[in-house]
């Protein structure tokens, strides 16, 4: 299907049924796509949610011509998280997965993404874009400098993607300082395949389209995967610091403050 940008809206959720809508969205990706379960997931209401909704902010890829009251407008979702909402509530999402004390002892303002979705039908035309460019607006407005958060791989076979992870790990480790660490028991090593030996061909196609733009972003990983049995994943930590984007990326979020 092909999608009409003007058909499309970037906002935060404003009420209940944008946030089941978007609700919604994830139970058709993550649990009936992936195979993803949790604790609160809701099977019969077809809602994949968890403890963090009432915090976040939900930043929403709207399509204008569907009616909310059926619950079905939301098409594209994040889930953002700042770091003064985090502390309030207690830690991140990323807590039960990685140790994140580099990252709170930086001083830095953070943000983390998570739940990433795009229904399929509106995957690989424009909605992923105007996700990303509201995503640099809410940054912006709110000086944050560092955002992050987990990226998945469907699966949780490792065989078929150690040349991924070993390419994260060898060409994209994040800087000691601000580099947390999954944790035990589900941490799986990433350095599977010496350097020498990697086929960047075959770890690029076996790395998620998600992934790739934010190492394009600039982005970098943690040490070590974490095996998300739950929800049928394997997890990698990926963070962008803004203040060592490479030039042409800065000089995007530098224009867009100046409104150019």
């Amino acid at each position: 299907m092909k999608t009409d940008p003007g058909w499309l809206e970037v906002r935060l959720a404003a009420d209940e049924r944008d946030l089941r809508a978007a609700q919604r969205l994830r139970y058709r990706v993550f649990v009936e796509e992936l195979g993803g379960d949790g604790p609160l997931v809701d099977h019969d209401a077809r809602l994949e949610r968890d403890e963090f909704d009432p915090v976040v902010d939900h930043l929403l890829l709207v399509d204008t011509r569907r009616d909310p009251d059926a619950g079905e407008h939301v098409v594209g979702a994040y889930r953002l998280l700042r770091s003064q909402v985090a502390e309030e509530f207690g830690r991140y999402y990323c807590d039960s997965e990685y140790d994140l004390t580099p990252l709170r002892q930086s001083g830095r303002r953070l943000v983390e993404l998570g739940r990433s979705c795009v229904d399929p039908d509106y995957r690989g035309g424009s909605g992923m874009f105007l996700l990303w460019n509201a995503l640099a607006d809410y940054v912006l407005a709110r000086e944050i400098e560092i955002l992050f958060g987990v990226a998945s791989f469907h699966g949780t076979s490792i065989e078929p993607l150690a040349q991924a992870l070993s390419w994260l790990h060898h060409h994209h480790l994040a800087p000691v300082a601000l580099r947390p660490v999954a944790r035990a028991p589900h941490y799986q090593r990433m350095d599977l395949i010496a350097p020498e030996a990697l086929d960047r061909r075959a770890a690029m196609t076996a790395m998620p389209a998600l992934i790739k733009a934010y190492l394009r972003l600039g982005g970098v990983v943690g040490d070590g995967a974490w095996i998300d049995h739950e929800f049928n994943t394997t997890d990698v930590f990926l963070l962008m610091d803004t203040a060592a984007m490479s030039e042409r990326h800065r000089q995007y979020y530098q224009d867009r403050r100046q409104g150019a």
